[in-house]
């Protein structure tokens, strides 16, 4: 490829990575869906034909990212090939779009790779936010992040890595189904890694403590997926990896006495500044 050639291509590539929401056809933006419309290409990471269907009758040149998918593979070398074949397009001068459930920045590795990849060779590249699990587990479970707050972990990153979880707040751990897994080539776990899980939870939580399993609806006929179980029945539990698991708070909040003081102190001089 010549120097003008690349250089034509390099103004005219782009890539778009997109969110779909998680409901079929009533979470995608107008914009969102400009971008999927007027797309050369569309690379779809959804597991569903009927969404891949849906995707076609915007874009006639869908391609699906699922092929890559191979049980025992790294899902990282999956991702890693979603990032090339996108990039490879964008580098042929292409406008792509790139499809994914949710959010596209959320729990999603190929898209944020894939944004930095076409930036850093001069293409211009935008990521288009959707209604993530997130948003739709707030809305079914009638959370408010902000009354009690809110932590939030990948299952395997809390046995990974030494954590501290506060036992007044929601804690919500995702990916619990592959939980343990270091080879990121499993498509589940067994109940002896979900052990795992319960026993390093249950030096904080009691074992009959609620633990609540959500899945939010994919298709509009759908409702959300919600049962409640005890911490100890976690293990024996069937769910997917698309499930999310719930801990409620354990214990109310702790007043600080000490930044209460001093908050007063400060109204206080406040109170006297302007009295002044």
């Amino acid at each position: 490829m010549d120097t003008t050639t690349l250089q034509h291509n390099i103004s005219r590539g782009s890539l778009a990575c997109v969110g779909m929401g998680m409901t079929l056809g009533s979470h995608l933006t107008p914009l969102a869906r400009s971008h999927i419309e007027q797309a050369d290409v569309v690379f779809a990471g959804l597991s569903d034909g009927i969404v891949e269907l849906w995707l076609k009758r915007m874009n006639a040149d869908v391609r699906s990212l699922q092929p890559y998918y191979k049980e025992g593979k790294s899902r990282l070398k999956t991702y890693k090939e979603w990032v090339e074949v996108m990039m490879t397009e964008v580098r042929a001068g292409k406008r792509v779009c790139g499809v994914f459930y949710g959010h596209p920045g959320i729990f999603a590795w190929s898209p944020h790779k894939a944004i930095a990849a076409a930036r850093a060779e001069g293409f211009e590249a935008h990521m288009e936010p959707g209604i993530s699990a997130e948003d739709c587990l707030y809305a079914d479970l009638g959370i408010d992040p902000g009354k009690f707050g809110c932590q939030h972990y990948e299952a395997s990153q809390l046995l990974f890595y030494e954590r501290r979880i506060d036992l007044a707040a929601y804690l919500v751990l995702w990916q619990v189904g592959v939980v343990g897994d270091r080879s990121l080539g499993r498509f589940n776990t067994g109940p002896a890694y979900k052990q795992v899980l319960v026993d390093m939870l249950s030096k904080d939580y009691p074992l009959d403590h609620e633990v609540i399993i959500y899945r939010g609806a994919t298709l509009p006929i759908e409702k959300p997926r919600i049962r409640r179980v005890a911490l100890r029945d976690l293990p024996y539990t069937p769910f997917t990896v698309e499930e999310t698991v719930v801990l409620p708070p354990a214990e109310p909040l702790k007043p600080n006495i000490a930044m209460r003081e001093r908050l007063e102190a400060l109204d206080k001089q406040e109170e006297a500044n302007s009295a002044a």
